[in-house]
């Protein structure tokens, strides 16, 4: 058996509290690992676990991390099934996370965008990435 790539998508954070809420609380990802003060930073992962992908957010002690360079910097859940997409975007709206107009009008027509706390925005979209993954294979 071939081993499968995992993904980490990895960034700082100036409030690794607040970032975790919007992740977990909002977004219903599980706490994966916490660290603190490991040579400097602390840190959280965040995904589901025996999945192939997570998201680390660490705070460097004494350092600035800045916010999103721009609104257009976007990670995407594609939700096909509607009423799971419904439940999470009344569980975002319940933790007190508000809808955004997208910067990409398209994201808008079947999506949702929240943005966290540090100015990046997360698209709950609904629609079956497979499905537009085999028609874009096709032409």
């Amino acid at each position: 058996m071939q081993p499968h790539a995992v993904l980490r998508v990895a960034r700082p954070t100036n409030d690794l509290a607040a970032v975790a809420r919007f992740y977990r609380d909002g977004l219903g990802l599980e706490e994966l690992h916490r660290f603190a003060d490991h040579d400097g930073f602390d840190g959280i992962m965040l995904g589901h676990r025996g999945e192939a992908h997570h998201f680390e957010f660490t705070h460097a002690h004494g350092h600035d991390a800045g916010r999103a360079p721009t609104q257009d910097n976007l990670v995407v859940f594609y939700l096909p099934d509607r009423g799971q997409w419904e439940a999470a975007v009344a569980r975002m709206k319940r933790h007190g996370y508000a809808p955004m107009p997208s910067f990409n009008a398209y994201w808008d027509v079947n999506g949702v965008t929240f943005e966290d706390p540090d100015g990046y925005r997360v698209v709950l979209q609904n629609a079956d990435w497979r499905a537009l993954e085999a028609r874009a294979t096709k032409g």
